[in-house]
């Protein structure tokens, strides 16, 4: 135990690592807050969807040679987020079925394009990295961490200043545009933030991983608290110390990041449920 305590001081000198913690806390902090909105009016896998738009678009990105991506990555995203929110609204084309049409597309594409066009004599390891995370999270620099702060902070007063209306957009769309509120604007809202969200957190987990942050800490929570509010605060802690133990954990072993915060998700998940069973008894 002191070993690893000496261990965990030397690496936290370093200031890449304690961008890597920022960065990570903040994003699970903001994936868990919206998390309970989108599980709640089953629109679960729009962050997986989502994800995937942003891998094809990271594939034109490569194709076109550009050194930031995210010029490319985050507009695409956002597009693919409204075009989901609206196609989901149509009788003709359910939610489920936008968001997977959309998303075996775009994995498809960006797949088709990385094999087309790569130059890179290690393709299938660009593929894995991009889908699985890889240890860019470790070499982030200051303005990147101010970056994401920044947009950390917008989404964070965005749901404390419009809870109520997220809450009754959650729960009754009928019922709240009956009471004068703008739901296909809040949803608008919710859509193209999850967006910059997934944008942001592919550097830390990976395309098909990022679901997993909005998921796991909102079931999680679920499993213990009924009230809304309370499924919320909880989910946000249960999302940050995932995310904390996970980074920590990986930097220690030697693991992916992304595959270890979600594997410490994956036991909140667990030990929530044990705890919510104790608890109705």
């Amino acid at each position: 135990m002191e070993q690893i305590y000496l261990d965990l001081q030397t690496y936290m000198a370093f200031p890449f690592v304690r961008y890597a913690l920022v960065v990570g806390v903040l994003i699970a902090l903001c994936s868990s807050l919206l998390g309970v909105t989108l599980v709640l009016k089953r629109f679960s896998f729009i962050g997986d969807g989502l994800s995937h738009v942003a891998f094809g678009a990271m594939a034109i990105a490569g194709v076109l040679n550009l050194t930031n991506d995210t010029l490319v990555v985050l507009p695409i995203t956002v597009v693919c987020a409204v075009i989901l929110l609206r196609t989901g609204q149509n009788t003709k084309i359910k939610g489920d079925a936008a968001i997977a049409m959309i998303s075996v597309g775009a994995l498809a594409f960006g797949y088709l394009l990385m094999n087309a066009f790569s130059t890179s004599s290690n393709m299938s390891g660009d593929v894995c990295t991009t889908l699985f995370g890889s240890t860019s999270i470790l070499t982030l620099k200051e303005k990147e961490m101010w970056l994401c702060v920044i947009l950390s902070v917008v989404v964070v007063v965005f749901f404390i200043f419009f809870y109520h209306k997220i809450f009754d957009v959650t729960f009754d769309e009928n019922f709240a545009k009956a009471a004068g509120t703008k739901v296909n604007l809040y949803n608008l809202i919710i859509a193209i933030t999850i967006a910059v969200i997934i944008v942001v957190a592919m550097n830390l987990v990976g395309s098909l991983l990022i679901s997993a942050l909005v998921i796991f800490p909102a079931l999680s929570a679920m499993r213990m608290f009924r009230s809304f509010k309370a499924v919320t605060i909880c989910s946000a802690v249960i999302s940050v110390l995932c995310a904390f133990s996970g980074i920590i954990i990986s930097i220690l072993a030697g693991t992916p990041v992304g595959a270890t915060i979600v594997a410490v998700d994956t036991g909140a998940f667990i030990l929530s449920c044990i705890i919510g069973a104790v608890g109705r008894r």
